[in-house]
């Protein structure tokens, strides 16, 4: 895997998969870049799961927080490490050690270990490196785009939500990078017969 570049695929295929993600590293910390993801996400739908030490058995924003990844009671569909990368390779094997194992480990912005991804990867997960899933969410939903933001997302229709409110947005739209999606082939016009 190229960790450099990542296809839109290959993200969109990661975000409209995983239902549990494990905020490793979050913060309480209102003006904290991970307390934003983790806000971000939990309202879009996802289940989040918060894991710091220095406030495990309290909530944020609702969700209890645990000291670490082995006592979260669930399963965890993706694993997202808020940690420095030197700490990457013990956060990687501690979610190789749970049962069911995660399908995605994803270290955030400015964060890469190769060897974590390695060790990850020869294991059967997916992985993602210097990445942030709250920005790659709305930048493949075109969300980002109605704060004037380019995505690279090429389209004149708003995404499509899911159910009431803020909740998770349609992720298959158009890109430049990535291409065309089944949805947007499905939504091409058939040519009309008699023209």
């Amino acid at each position: 895997m190229d960790h450099d570049s990542y296809d839109d695929k290959y993200i969109r295929g990661i975000l409209n998969t995983v239902k549990t993600i494990a905020m490793v590293g979050v913060s309480a910390n209102t003006s904290r870049p991970s307390y934003f993801a983790f806000k971000y996400l939990l309202e879009r739908g996802y289940g989040m799961i918060p894991v710091n030490p220095g406030l495990a058995g309290q909530e944020l924003l609702g969700r209890k927080v645990y000291a670490r990844l082995a006592d979260i009671p669930e399963p965890v569909d993706m694993v997202d490490i808020f940690r420095s990368s030197r700490h990457a390779i013990a956060i990687v094997e501690e979610a190789l050690a749970l049962s069911p194992r995660p399908q995605v480990i994803w270290l955030q912005l400015g964060i890469r270990n190769d060897k974590a991804a390695s060790l990850a990867e020869g294991s059967g997960l997916k992985v993602v490196m210097n990445r942030c899933p709250k920005i790659e969410y709305g930048r493949l939903s075109s969300e980002i785009a109605w704060m004037g933001v380019n995505t690279r997302t090429l389209t004149a229709k708003k995404a499509r939500l899911f159910g009431r409110g803020i909740q998770r947005m349609a992720l298959n739209r158009i890109t430049v990078a990535g291409g065309a999606t089944d949805a947007a082939v499905r939504a091409q016009k058939p040519d009309d017969a008699g023209q």
